[in-house]
Formats: structure tokens, sequence, C-alpha cells
């Protein structure tokens, strides 16, 4: 399947001087969620902003779709949604009278129909002519993800989607992504939030200093990248480690009354099944064991750090 959106050879350098993307490659694959992770400043709001037409590029392409977003703008913008932190819209008018505007700006028909469809799956059909005003922080939310559907795009872009909001809200909208990716929409997101990656992307990709330093599957970089700790429990407590133990990543803790063995992911089989072999060698008894793997969040850290 060709991916919905190709970046190749993507540069931006500032009057300043400033050069914020360095030869940026991606591919994003139709239908999936896509988290764009890294610090302030690592180039994901320019990023973002040229491929919706915002910020002109220096060099390189994109293509939307097969659109390329410079010489067939209007056909390539038309398949992007984008939303915003913020929204910038006239506090008087209702939610209704908003999204009609922005499908119009497109030069969308009217379709009432979808429109309704919209607020209802965004649970603010019963906002429809609500003043923004009067809405609370997470219906302002829905109302930008609402703005950014009306005209029917294939991609969706959520810029920090949950930032400043209560847990509870943030599951709400996680709740609404999934529900956005089952209709076929391909979602991208930037997110300071590392459990937003981990709980929604299909894919994940790491930018730093304007280089995308890596993309990968979720579950594959968790694999490949993660450390794992196995946490054996003894029956009876060690003063210190027998040297025949010397091979193995271990430490001692819990009083004496804990092996914590750390590995990679790759080798977790033959490490596990021989550190096993040599503790019953060394006559040492466990009542219980736990794993624990990084988590994603780490991961993102170990790598930026790896930049530096």
């Amino acid at each position: 399947m060709q991916p919905i959106l190709n970046v190749s050879g993507l540069s931006k350098t500032y009057d300043s001087g400033f050069e914020a993307l360095k030869k940026v490659d991606l591919a994003i694959n139709r239908g999936e969620v896509f988290a764009l992770l890294g610090p302030n400043g690592a180039g994901k709001t320019t990023l973002i902003s040229i491929i919706c037409g915002l910020v002109n590029p220096s060099a390189g392409s994109v293509t939307v779709d097969g659109n390329d977003i410079l010489s067939d703008y209007r056909a390539a913008r038309s398949l992007i949604g984008l939303v915003p932190q913020e929204l910038t819209t006239d506090a008087f008018v209702t939610v209704w009278q908003t999204i009609s505007f922005s499908r119009g700006l497109f030069g969308k028909r009217k379709n009432p129909d979808y429109l309704e469809k919209v607020l209802k799956d965004l649970s603010l059909w019963d906002k429809k002519d609500a003043q923004i005003m009067t809405l609370s922080g997470g219906m302002k939310r829905r109302v930008l993800i609402a703005k950014a559907l009306a005209h029917e795009p294939q991609i969706l872009f959520l810029d920090e989607p949950t930032a400043g909001v209560d847990v509870e809200l943030r599951r709400d909208m996680w709740e609404v992504v999934r529900k956005l990716q089952q209709t076929g929409v391909t979602i991208i997101l930037t997110t300071h939030y590392i459990e937003e990656a981990e709980e929604m992307a299909d894919r994940v990709g790491v930018i730093s200093r304007g280089e995308i330093i890596l993309v990968d599957e979720k579950a594959e970089l968790m694999r490949k990248l993660g450390r794992k700790e196995l946490t054996l429990h003894l029956h009876d407590p060690l003063d210190s480690l027998p040297a025949s133990l010397n091979g193995h990543d271990l430490e001692l803790a819990g009083e004496g009354y804990e092996i914590v063995y750390h590995y990679d992911t790759q080798g977790e089989r033959t490490g596990i099944t021989s550190l096993l072999k040599d503790l019953g060698d060394a006559g040492i008894r466990f009542r219980d064991l736990q794993t624990k793997q990084s988590s994603l969040e780490e991961i993102f850290v170990s790598l930026v750090r790896g930049r530096k």
C-alpha cells in the first residue's frame, strides 16, 4: 500500500540562519496513528506547518495522497485537517456555525447529515446551538476536532491534543482518536505525554534537532530498545552474590531478599534460562518473581540524550 503522506529531503532554514529541519524523510501509512515525539525546539511544529501549507520549505518535497503541497496546494490541503492547541473562533458563534464555516472554507457543498455525524461522534450534538464561550475546556477541544473534520479530510494532525487537560478528559480524547481511526482517518499527533503515544500509536517517530532519528512500530521499538528487569524474591536473604553469578547483570536488593536481573529483550530467553540454571547450581531458591519493562518514555529520553 502506498503511504498517504510522503516527506522527502525536507529542510527549513529561517532568515536568522537557524536550521529547523535537516533533510527529513518520513512516510505515513494510510489509516495509522503515528506519534511524533521530540523535545521543545526539535522541529515538530515546523514539520507540521510545512505539511499543512503554513510555512514554505527551504528544500525537499511533500506529497499528500500523491498531491504536491506546493504545485497541487489546494488538492493537498483539502485532504488535511489540523487541530491546533487553541480555539480562536469568535466566542459568540455557535458550534454549528463554526463547523459549517470551516467546511465552506474548503469549498465543500453543504452536508448537514455529515456534520451531524461528526458532532454526534464527538458527543457534541446536544451542544450544536451553544455559543463557543459557554463551553467547557474539554468541549472546546472537541470543537477543534470537529472543525478540522468538517471538510472530510483523510489526514488529521493533532498538535498536543491533551496538553493541560485532566486525566479523565485525556482518556476521553484517546477514545475519540480510536473512533476516528476506525473510520479510516490517518492520525498524526505530536505530544509531550509519552503515555499518549504508548496508549494510541501504531508507530512512533522521534525528532531531535531537526532530524528524524528513529521511526519504528511501537511494539518493535520497545522490543529492540527496551530494557527489562526480572526481580527474584528469595526464600533466604543473601549477604552478597556468589562469584558464579558474575556473568549476569545482577544486583542485590530488598535487604538481601531480592535479586534484580537487568537484560535486553533480544537476549531474553537465553539470558533467563542461563540465570535460572546458575541460581540452581548455587543453591539459591526463590519463592516468587516479577518482570518490569522500560516505558516508551525511558526509551525516548535515552534516544534524545544519545544525540546531545
